[in-house]
């Protein structure tokens, strides 16, 4: 615990200073939390804060996934409907797919394309972590997680405030804005914003819908666990744990959840924890990385991240247009 404290404060500090930001002037926290965390970097060099850093880095993120599940339940994903589950969950394995089809062909490793396209797919900057987590631990991805996690930030925070208006002009409302909303806009928050402007019925739809994309998180980020676990092994030699530990616990909360056994006020809780340990999360890995770092990446992964929202948007009217909702 002596050498882990350290560090864990300089992370918690950076994570209050980011939720002192985003409540008294608005914005991403998430977002903050990442940028002011860029700043310090030079702190990753103490070999006394590097340990709590790194702790932060991981255990942080896994753990804030994991009481993730505790908002999901299989009540709210049925209330969806099969059709609208349909339509939901086509969108994201079409977006993940077209994510790394997109990496390959600007030059890209598949792995950033995976990050890319789970990251705008399913629930923005969480899932960007958790799917770079279950992949081989390298520089590169370590790198690209953090630029994907400011891309998608900033293309969700731009989508809350053009899509109600673009809603708006089209003439879509009610029920069909909503899954529209909550099944293209990447943040949980954001999505909850932008469904306001359009009333709350807008709103409550867009939030089931959005909860159904996280909850995709976990049995995707399995898949893709399993899928880079082999080609890891058959490469290396070594085993590595088949479905990784918080995920599985993401499931049983959910699972518990769903049967009524976790209050109300025990969901409120873990939801806090959950998006308060992310928030740490995000924080340690910016101080772990630099701007140069960033650099390096180039171009192509702003143009995937865009590329991956506008098909996603594209992805969900069509299917609206193809079988349409009423209200």
């Amino acid at each position: 615990m002596r050498c882990w404290v350290p560090g864990i404060l300089v992370c918690v500090l950076c994570a209050l200073a980011a939720s002192f930001v985003s409540e008294h002037h608005g914005g991403p926290q998430l977002l903050y939390a990442l940028l002011i965390g860029l700043t310090i970097n030079f702190l990753a060099a103490d070999e006394k804060l590097r340990p709590g850093i790194e702790l932060c880095a991981r255990t942080a993120l896994r753990t804030g996934v994991a009481l993730l599940g505790a908002r999901v339940t299989m009540g709210e994903i049925l209330h969806l409907g099969a059709m609208t589950a349909l339509q939901i969950g086509f969108a994201v394995f079409m977006t993940i797919l077209f994510g790394i089809g997109l990496a390959r062909a600007l030059g890209r490793p598949r792995e950033e394309g995976v990050i890319s396209g789970c990251a705008v797919g399913i629930c923005g900057a969480s899932a960007a972590l958790t799917i770079a987590s279950v992949l081989p631990q390298t520089r590169e991805n370590e790198r690209f997680t953090l630029l994907a996690i400011v891309g998608v930030t900033l293309f969700s925070t731009l989508a809350m405030v053009a899509y109600p208006a673009l809603l708006t002009i089209l003439g879509l409302g009610g029920t069909a804005a909503g899954i529209f909303l909550g099944g293209t806009i990447h943040d949980v928050a954001q999505v909850v914003a932008a469904g306001m402007l359009l009333g709350p019925e807008t709103a409550d739809t867009a939030t089931v819908v959005k909860l159904f994309r996280v909850a995709m998180l976990a049995p995707i980020a399995i898949g893709v666990a399993i899928a880079f676990r082999r080609s890891h092994c058959a490469g290396s030699g070594k085993k590595t744990m088949l479905v990784p530990w918080f995920l599985g616990v993401f499931l049983l909360l959910s699972a518990i959840s769903s049967v009524g056994l976790v209050s109300p006020n025990a969901v409120a809780g873990a939801t806090a924890t959950s998006r308060w340990l992310l928030v740490v999360a995000i924080a340690a890995s910016g101080i772990k990385t630099n701007f140069a770092d960033l650099r390096q990446l180039g171009w192509q992964p702003v143009v995937m991240l865009a590329g991956e929202t506008l098909f996603i948007a594209m992805l969900v009217t069509v299917s609206l247009k193809i079988f349409p909702v009423s209200a």
